[in-house]
């Protein structure tokens, strides 16, 4: 296609047309952000995609490699899904240019150990998929850098060992959900278990493993189950143990309790457990607390706020009535007003140890609904005015009654008619009568002469 062919602003329209054809591939369907690839007997990534691309599909072909800077030329991807290929390994940068990735699904590939380098940059990623491939192996440094890491599904594997130590509050403020099920993990650094961020405690599924029957680990799912986490909750008859490490002798240790007699369990401490709030609703003029817990044991803690609308807060820059940052942390908005709605960002610092955590909290101020009304008083109103209306009618219109003193009607004084006007309602026979001279009265009053020549009035 030749360009120069068209002038001015077709141009310019029919060249962009055209090279965004282009940029779709053949076998692909491009849709806004979206370029789906799915299905596509796929053994290459195809080396022509939109850069604007937000989502990429690639799910579903026979893709069993991935190059350095396979995504470069897309840096506004935020979704990538990969599942169902035949992955095995991932090549150094892949990701390189990718930062902005959010969404990665590798499932049901064929990956067999996970290596530190795949993940590199991706500090956006918020859920990663790796269930159902063959891995093995872990390495200790695959989730560092994901600190906006919410969600890590791992389950339907072959994995042995896991590296808990590199998961702390500092490094992982926003996990919640950490799938190790369906492994082939026996034994467990508990010491490490019971050193996570109690979030990520609250989300770890470790059900349908191999583990061998041992009292620290009845001691972590004891408490755990004591605090009613979902994760044993939904799995209870799924939590197995063998005993002596013997297959054979597997039980259902949250329903066999017998075997664990002899173990020292911890005392429960009985202390509320605290849940991180990521979204607060108010309504306008009340009082919002934005509390800033993090698990840094550090007594000596500073605190910063971001707010949205009055950028950073700390206890020396405040110099509104209405707002007040506490000691531990806590951010108290008196009187709140719609405007205040947005993203709030808390940072304890330990100064000590060089640590820091962060967490978020959306909040949205909703104005006051308006009062509804009440149907029966509402009719009930209708029925009164009605009546006072009807009344105000009956009594406030002229009267009408007997009794009432009627206006004198005013005096009509009765036409004299002279004769000579007459002579255009009778005929003259009748005007030159001697009968119709005198007593000349109204004219209907007066006699009328009959043709035959009698009188009448009518009257008679």
């Amino acid at each position: 296609m030749t360009c120069g062919l068209y002038p001015g602003p077709l141009l310019v329209l029919l060249c962009l047309l055209h090279s965004s054809e282009e940029s779709c591939p053949s076998m692909c369907l491009c849709i806004s952000d979206t370029v789906s690839c799915s299905s596509s007997g796929l053994s290459k990534i195809p080396l022509l995609l939109p850069s604007f691309s937000a989502t990429l599909d690639l799910s579903h072909n026979h893709l069993s490699w991935l190059g350095p800077n396979s995504f470069n030329k897309m840096p506004r991807l935020e979704n990538l899904r990969m599942s169902h290929n035949q992955l095995n390994a991932l090549g150094q940068g892949v990701f390189h240019n990718a930062s902005g990735l959010r969404y990665l699904d590798l499932s049901s590939n064929k990956l067999h150990v996970v290596e530190q380098h795949y993940f590199q940059g991706l500090w956006r990623l918020e859920e990663l998929l790796l269930f159902n491939n063959k891995i093995t192996q872990v390495e200790a440094g695959t989730l560092s850098g994901l600190s906006s890491l919410k969600k890590a599904y791992f389950s339907l594997n072959q994995i042995t060992h896991f590296p808990f130590f590199s998961i702390q509050d500092h490094s992982h403020p926003f996990l919640t959900m950490l799938d190790l099920s369906s492994n082939r993990m026996s034994r467990l650094p508990w010491e490490d278990v019971k050193a996570l961020p109690g979030l990520v405690q609250r989300g770890l599924y470790l059900h349908n493993n191999s583990l061998i029957c041992d009292c620290s680990m009845y001691s972590v799912f004891w408490h755990w189950d004591l605090r009613g986490y979902d994760s044993l909750k939904d799995f209870t008859d799924e939590h197995t143990c063998s005993i002596y490490g013997d297959p054979r002798a597997s039980i259902q240790f949250l329903r066999h309790t017998r075997f664990f007699q002899n173990c020292t369990v911890e005392k429960a401490v009985s202390l509320p457990v605290t849940v991180l709030l990521s979204r607060v609703l108010v309504s306008e003029g009340e009082t919002v607390r934005l509390d800033c817990q993090t698990s840094l044991s550090s007594t000596d803690l500073s605190f910063k706020w971001l707010s949205p609308s009055k950028g950073y807060l700390t206890q020396a820059s405040i110099n509104d009535t209405l707002i007040s940052l506490f000691p531990n942390g806590t951010l108290e908005i008196q009187a709140a007003k719609v405007n205040d709605s947005g993203l709030y960002v808390c940072t304890a610092v330990d100064i000590e140890q060089a640590l820091n955590a962060t967490r978020e909290v959306n909040v949205t101020v909703l104005q006051p609904a308006p009062e509804s009304f009440n149907t029966g008083y509402t009719t009930l109103l209708g029925c009164v005015v009605t009546l006072v209306v009807i009344l105000m009618y009956l009594y406030m219109t002229p009267c009408r009654c007997s009794y009432c003193k009627q206006p004198t009607p005013p005096v009509i004084p009765n036409a004299i008619y002279d004769p000579s006007t007459l002579s255009s309602v009778f005929s003259p026979s009748l005007r030159d009568h001697p009968k119709m001279q005198a007593n000349k009265h109204v004219a209907f009053m007066d006699p009328m002469i009959n043709e035959d020549g009698t009188e009448w009035t009518p009257e008679s």
